[in-house]
């Protein structure tokens, strides 16, 4: 299911167009079924998926450390997303460019639907 895939020859994860039922289906399969109407309530997609990390799970009814640890660490994982790291240098680039065209496709909007990968890249976001 979120297996990715080309937009413009470059890698994008599929999850990134997933419905809300999508995403609670998702929820479930990863062994998470209580917590399928915390994301149908909170209208949680694909786009939205993107912003789950564990300090917005909480918000969602996600209290248990461990789950939002393991469910953080799958949506992550889904998106091939890295893991933060405490000391990462200044120096260093804030994240990867697939996370930050996740980060602004996380947003709705007539120029953001169409905004593709390459075309990101391109514009130097």
């Amino acid at each position: 299911m979120a297996s990715p895939t080309r937009e413009d020859n470059l890698i994008v994860p599929t999850s990134i167009h997933w419905t809300c039922d999508d995403v609670a289906n998702w929820i479930e399969e990863i062994g998470f079924p209580q917590y399928r109407l915390c994301f149908t309530n909170n209208l949680i997609d694909g786009r939205k998926l993107v912003l789950m990390d564990a300090s917005n799970l909480p918000k969602l009814g996600v209290t248990d450390f461990d789950h939002i640890l393991f469910i953080a660490s799958s949506v992550r994982d889904l998106l091939n997303i890295e893991k933060p790291f405490w000391n990462r240098s200044i120096a260093d680039p804030a994240s990867s460019p697939m996370e930050n065209y996740l980060q602004i496709k996380s947003r709705t909007g007539p120029s953001l639907d169409k905004l593709s990968y390459s075309q990101f890249l391109r514009r130097g976001y």
